[in-house]
This record gives structure tokens, sequence and C-alpha cells, in this order.
């Protein structure tokens, strides 16, 4: 009964903290939702998008109160929670839905949230020295934290500047946006290496959840657009108001892009969340490979 009530509690403050992302995108400097170089002169200048209460506001809040709710019940059902670690899953979550809001609105990254998201990994790394690392023996090396966390930043940053690096000089155009690379660096400080693993892998699935229906709906416009210029008197013609419409188009709202970035948050969301259930999930397995020092 208790760990129900703690749960509720925990879900009630989450659809608060949700519900007042509103308020907090609402006042966010216009610079961060910009790209470095925005000039509010030039002819394709838009005004960054904000949350709206409905749906952005409500999405936040049912988000922030699932993750608020399961956090505490699992916590409490296995174990009790690690206040320290909790903490910074209770920042980290407001942080993880504005990066998602943000990228999704305007594919914008502000360098404030991985900078956010890096201070979370510094406080959760001091909690693994205080509270102990469930990732981490009581005989493991007193650099393990450390290396675990640093290792993560590394390699999660430094996967994706090698995606952006290969697509720009081999296929001539962006491969992977600036914010991800950042985001992704900062995320791995945050959750280490084990997190990673499974940050990458939820991203990548629920991505491609949401990939496949976006690409059926491109080949179904295309195919429209070649009926359209086959069908016309003019072709030539219909051909170029149909590349002017596109060209008209702002690239945040460009309906063939899929932003990377909010899949990357979500899953640094749900392995913070759910940290000690996929400890125990892979535990044996961890054990079994020898990686548990």
């Amino acid at each position: 009964m208790e760990n129900a009530v703690y749960t509720a509690i925990a879900a009630l403050t989450g659809a608060a903290v949700g519900l007042f992302l509103t308020y907090i995108f609402s006042i966010l400097p216009e610079s961060w939702l910009q790209d470095y170089d925005y000039d509010v002169n030039s002819p394709d200048f838009r005004q960054a998008k904000r949350m709206k209460t409905v749906p952005h506001g409500l999405l936040a809040a049912l988000c922030c109160a699932v993750l608020y709710g399961v956090h505490v019940w699992f916590f409490m059902t296995s174990g009790g929670l690690r206040p320290i670690h909790s903490v910074v899953f209770a920042l980290s979550v407001p942080v993880i839905m504005i990066v998602v809001m943000s990228d999704r609105l305007n594919r914008i990254i502000p360098d404030q949230c991985p900078i956010f998201l890096l201070i979370m990994g510094a406080i959760a790394l001091a909690g693994d020295y205080i509270e102990g690392s469930i990732w981490f023996s009581e005989q493991a090396a007193w650099f393990a934290p450390i290396l675990n966390r640093v290792i993560a930043l590394i390699v999660g940053g430094g996967f994706l500047f090698l995606i952006a690096f290969l697509s720009e000089t081999f296929l001539g155009r962006e491969g992977m946006g600036q914010g991800d690379i950042k985001l992704l660096g900062a995320a791995g400080f945050l959750v280490g290496c084990y997190g990673l693993v499974i940050l990458v892998y939820v991203a990548v699935f629920a991505a491609l959840f949401f990939a496949i229906p976006l690409l059926i709906r491109k080949n179904i416009r295309i195919r429209k657009e070649k009926a359209e210029i086959k069908n016309s008197p003019d072709p030539v013609a219909k051909r170029r108001e149909i590349a002017q419409r596109k060209a008209k188009i702002h690239y945040a709202d460009d309906p063939d892009y899929l932003a990377f970035g909010p899949f990357l948050a979500i899953g640094a969301g749900v392995f913070l969340c759910l940290e000690k259930f996929f400890f125990d999930y892979f535990e044996s397995f961890i054990k079994l490979l020898g990686v548990y020092f």
C-alpha cells in the first residue's frame, strides 16, 4: 500500500512537471532554438515553434508521469531508492523532454541541454561513490565508475561524429547533426557504458517504428507527384511548380525528415527510469561475459 501511495505521488508530480514544461519552453531564449548563424532578416527565417498545452504539454505530462511513477515503483519494490541517483533522474527527465520537443518542433537541440546532462552525469558519478554503483562490485577498482562514464561519453559522441564525418566525406550531405553528437556524448556520460548500449538499442528500434510509416508516406507522395507531372498538360512547368513548393518549406517542417535526437533522449530516459530492472535482467549475462568488475 505504501509503495502504491509513493508511486501515485511520483506520477502526479511527473504530470505537473510535464505540464509546467509548456511554460518553461515558452520562455526559452529564441537563440536556444535556432541555428548558430540564424538571421532574423533572412527571407527564410522562421520563428521557433513553441510547445502548446495541447498536444505537447499533455504528452509531456503523460511521459513524465509514467517515468516518475515507474521509477519510484520499481525501486521501492526492489531494494529502495538511491537518493542521489533518483534526484539525477528526476532533474534529467524534464531536460530530456525539452530535447524531444525542441528537436521535434525546430530540429534543434539547445547546447544547454547536453551541458545540463553532463552536470547530472557528474552528480551521478558522485553518487556512484557515495551510494555505490549497481554495475560494479565492491571489489572493483576505485576508478571503474569514472572510466565507465568517460568511455561512454567518448564512444557515444565519437560514434555519431564518425557517422557524420563519413556521410559528409563520401555522400556530401549531413549524416548526423552536431546536436545529436553532443547529446549522445552527454547522455553516455550520464548513463555509463551499459546504459549507452541500452540507450542506443531503444533509440534505434523506436526510430524504426516511426521511420517505416514515414517512408511509406514519402513513397506515396512521390508517386502522386509523378502522376501530377505525367497528367499535366505542361509537365516541365508542373515539375518546376512542385520543386518551388518544396523549396518554400522550412527545413524544420520537412515532412520527410525524422529527428533522431528525440529517440536518443527517450532511450536515456528509459534507462534512467529502469536502471535496476536492466541490471537485474542482464546481471547473469554480464557476469558470464566476465565484465562485472
